[in-house]
Parts: C-alpha cells; structure tokens; sequence
C-alpha cells in the first residue's frame, strides 16, 4: 500500500480502487467540471488511471486545516463544506462544493499547510489527485499534464479574482 493510500485511510477515507470510469462520471454533471473541460474522453481516462478513488462518510474531514498534504480532490458525487477558522476559533464558511469541483490543489502545488478544512456534508466519492502522480503525467502523458496543468493555473487564477473582488467589496462598505 502507497503512502498516499495510508494517509487516507488513516483520516477514515475507504480506498475503492482507481477513477477508471471517471470519463463516464463527468459526463453525468450537470454544471461540468472546470478542471476536465477541455479534455477529451480519452485524456480522462489516462487522468482517471493516476487517481485513487475514495469514498467519505458524512461528517468526515476530507481535509484539515493546517495540515500538509500533497494531494488534491476532485469531487465525484457529494457535497462538502469548506470552512476556515477565524483568528477567535469560529469555522466560517467559505463554501459549498459539490461533483465536479476541485478541493485542495494549492497545498498539492506548493506543498503549504492546508488553507481551510472540508468536511463531507453527505456521502462523498472522490479522486485523488497527488503530486507524484503529476510527474508522472509529464513523463508518459505530457498533453494531458500540460492541460491539466494549464486548467490548475486558471482555476488559481479565478480564486484570486474572486477573492481580490470581495476583498474589494468589503473594504468599500467599512468605508463612511
């Protein structure tokens, strides 16, 4: 069993092999998934086949503040709650995430502790995305590494957007 596979399971996570149907997934998403949308079903699949699948309970922490991972999620079916403490210890929520979104790629890409938790709402399936296996994709599939890569930037990309907007917004309603 890999690193990755222990530290799964060792959160509470149930291994269910890998995401080989994941081309036949997203084709079920109504809103679709910005991290798959520009590539082919074949593409998919090679992605598919680097990714462990995972199912979480209820309540279960996908991923917990603070802590290191070099691993991301891409929600198969099921909700999750992403939270994040205040300087007083309150979670206030940043979100709700549901198939299709990715969880986690920041802490994936520059190996920094995990910025907010994620917590299952309902039961959740999901692909595990890791570093290592990025690298591989580079050496053995460079055409979907690079799209995959390039999609990674631009979803980055837009969070810092939205973020810098509502950063903004605020700053604008504490002015007099």
């Amino acid at each position: 069993m890999s690193s990755i596979e222990q530290q799964l399971q060792s959160v509470g996570m149930e291994l269910l092999g890998t995401c080989t149907d994941l081309a036949e997934r997203s084709l079920q998403w109504h809103h679709g998934s910005a991290l798959l949308e520009d590539m082919s079903d074949v593409e998919i699949r090679v992605l598919g086949s680097v990714m462990p699948m995972v199912r979480a309970a209820p309540g279960q922490v996908l991923i917990a503040e603070g802590a290191l991972g070099d691993w991301m999620l891409l929600l198969l079916s099921g909700t999750v709650d992403v939270l994040k403490l205040t300087d007083s210890g309150e979670s206030t929520r940043l979100g709700v995430v549901k198939e299709g979104s990715a969880v986690g790629e920041m802490s994936m890409l520059d190996a920094s502790p995990r910025y907010a938790s994620c917590i299952a709402i309902e039961t959740v399936h999901a692909g595990v995305l890791t570093r290592g296996a990025i690298g591989a994709l580079i050496d053995q599939h460079p055409a979907v590494s690079a799209k995959l890569l390039v999609k990674l930037t631009q979803m980055l990309a837009q969070r810092l957007r939205n973020s810098s907007n509502k950063m903004i917004q605020l700053l604008r309603e504490k002015q007099p």
